[in-house]
């Protein structure tokens, strides 16, 4: 027999909603207009997205690895995070971490307060009971209030002189291990987080904290000195649904996706003879192009024999859709689609995010590794828009961080794409820029 378990809480009214919509923007604007959200925290703020924070771990890590130091990576897991917000505790934070105060308090403390929750198996049901945590499920407000909450979070690990970056209740920290670091601050810090956790509810899971050692390429010196004895250490760990290997390959994440869009493309063989080539083509860009392109300006440098993999699938979709053999030449199906290359799929990710750190419309943490070219006398190139290129000892690492190869990309763009005066003006001039250097037309 299998029965059902629910909890259940009153579910909110259309005008609780339209009401938090219009608290939620005036408090986004507070926040903002002060700067007093975490500069790390890329969940639930305009312009901010998963892969910026992906872009500037792996920028931090790449460049420290360069430089030949030893890069600890810790990806923290809280269980129940978001369930487990005490509302006392989440007033204060309002009060004295965002300056929300008076009747602006108030209204807080009234939406907050009187929540309950029923647990029903079958046709049995609980008595409704109190609940005094969590922020409310399905809310508009939710998520910022627990952006707010875990506040302290952050100048915890800042305090200790380590690097971080948090997406909602994800939190990674790393820390360059060379022979001014010392092992002690990740373990220092990582005490003082549990101590900080277990006063504020949010359960810290040991089992599923991970930590991964990334080791530099030209370095002599073993990793023996760099053991940290209260984690295991991982080949390979999944930061924000990007695979990180040891030797920072990429190859497990290439893998990973290659497996989801090769099962997906089978899937699709079943809705083939029922979609128009239209609707068909829109389901592919739903289900295997957007598993290409999901954060896979992390790719950008990677081995050529990697990146043949993903470009195998991106010509597979294309034979499945045009309905082209095997045996036939696969060169002028993209070009008939309009699909480019792979790799230039990769690069015109790379520059949109640099377009974006130009012109704000990215976080700071991006626009802070962009440096304009200013020559040191007066030169035609003066008023080219270029960006200066930061130098990097080995090509195999350095020049793949973010703060190298977006200078590189840009400055190679043509002037006219580099003016462009918007973002929409940007992306519709540099796809034909891609396209003829990948066809020639």
């Amino acid at each position: 027999m299998i029965m059902q378990v629910s909890v259940q809480s009153p579910k909110l009214p259309f005008l609780s909603k339209v009401i938090e919509k219009v608290v939620h923007a005036q408090l986004s604007h507070h926040l903002l207009e002060h700067s007093l959200l975490d500069h790390f925290q890329s969940a639930f703020r305009p312009n901010h997205r998963t892969e910026s924070a992906h872009i500037h771990v792996l920028n931090d890590i790449l460049t420290e690895t360069d430089a030949g130091s030893f890069v600890r990576l810790l990806l923290l897991d809280l269980s129940a995070a978001f369930d487990t917000v005490d509302h006392n505790i989440l007033l204060t934070r309002l009060e004295s971490f965002a300056g929300v105060t008076g009747t602006a308090l108030n209204w807080f403390h009234s939406y907050l307060s009187d929540r309950s929750f029923s647990i029903h198996i079958g046709d049995c049901s609980s008595p409704f009971v109190p609940l005094p945590w969590g922020v409310p499920q399905g809310s508009i407000l939710g998520p910022l209030l627990f952006s707010i909450y875990i506040l302290p979070l952050g100048n915890i690990i800042a305090k200790r002189g380590l690097h971080y970056h948090i997406y909602a209740d994800d939190c990674q920290i790393y820390m360059a291990l060379n022979r001014s670091s010392s092992i002690t601050q990740l373990s220092e810090c990582l005490a003082e987080i549990k101590t900080w956790l277990a006063s504020n509810i949010p359960k810290f899971n040991d089992n599923k904290t991970e930590a991964i050692l990334f080791k530099p390429k030209h370095n002599l010196h073993t990793s023996a000195a760099f053991d940290f004895s209260p984690l295991n250490l991982n080949s390979c760990v999944t930061s924000l649904g990007v695979k990180l290997d040891a030797d920072l390959s990429v190859s497990a994440h290439v893998n990973a996706t290659v497996r989801s869009c090769f099962f997906q493309l089978s899937c699709l063989t079943r809705l083939k003879p029922i979609l128009k080539r239209p609707h068909l083509e829109s389901v592919i860009h739903a289900f295997i192009t957007s598993r290409l392109d999901f954060s896979n300006s992390v790719l950008i440098g990677a081995n050529v024999s990697v990146l043949n993999r993903l470009q195998k699938v991106q010509k597979a979709a294309a034979r499945f859709l045009s309905n082209t053999n095997r045996r036939c030449h696969i060169t002028p199906i993209p070009v008939d689609l309009h699909w480019i290359p792979v790799h230039f799929r990769i690069q015109y990710k790379v520059l949109t995010f640099a377009y974006k750190a130009l012109n704000g419309l990215a976080p700071l943490y991006l626009s802070e590794l962009l440096t304009p070219y200013i020559p040191s006398r007066s030169l035609r190139s003066a008023d080219h828009l270029l960006l200066k290129v930061p130098k990097m000892k080995y090509k195999a690492r350095g020049e793949r961080a973010f703060a190298f190869a977006a200078p590189r990309l840009w400055n190679a763009l043509p002037l006219v794409v580099r003016q462009a005066s918007s973002l929409a003006q940007f992306k519709s001039s540099l796809k034909p820029h891609f396209f003829n250097l990948a066809f020639g037309q």
